[in-house]
């Protein structure tokens, strides 16, 4: 009996939404999900070309599950960062220092998520609405818990690390200065 060696190793009969999607967040490590396509995730995943379709309906359902697993990965890192500290002045500068470093390190996961051609604004997908629910809930638990009873004081912690967070991932500030202004700001909007 002859045996033939297969190239295709990455897939598993049976786990193709899984190889997939592990295939497109490697992709999105190094490059923005506008420049991923169908074809380069079939590729990655070491499947035929026209496998992707049958997990995502086009490309722009793909770069939803982009979104969809970057937030997720982002309301893990902040609720991690919340978790860790007992003190809610802390844990809320840790939270948003959580949310800073997921900026700058997963730069294109974190443009993905606030991209409003993906992730449009007041239509967010089944899956996106109880991670945005989530995140807004964590930092404006953490923000209340600090001493910040006001709705828009949260919202401005919101604002205050999504701003900087942007300013890092493009490169206009080092995530350190980002930090530390955060910690600093957030420290002079907290009650004594």
């Amino acid at each position: 009996m002859l045996l033939v060696s297969s190239s295709r190793s990455a897939y598993h009969h049976g786990d193709l939404a899984h190889a997939l999607e592990a295939a497109a967040m490697q992709l999105l490590a190094g490059k923005p999900a506008q420049e991923i396509s169908l074809r380069e995730v079939a590729r990655a995943a070491d499947v035929s070309h026209n496998a992707p379709y049958h997990h995502f309906a086009d490309r722009r359902g793909l770069l939803k599950v982009l979104a969809e697993r970057s937030m997720a990965d982002l309301v893990s890192a902040v609720r991690d960062a919340l978790a860790a500290s007992l003190d809610p002045r802390d844990a809320l500068i840790a939270g948003g220092s959580a949310y800073l470093r997921f900026a700058v390190e997963h730069p294109h996961g974190f443009d993905v998520v606030y991209d409003p051609a993906v992730c449009v604004p007041g239509e967010p997908t089944d899956t996106m609405a109880p991670l945005i629910a989530e995140l807004e809930g964590l930092l404006g638990e953490a923000a209340v818990a600090a001493g910040l009873d006001d709705p828009a004081d949260a919202l401005g912690v919101w604002g205050l690390v999504h701003g900087l967070g942007t300013l890092c991932a493009a490169g206009h500030m080092p995530l350190d200065t980002a930090m530390a202004v955060a910690a600093s700001t957030l420290g002079r909007m907290l009650p004594a």
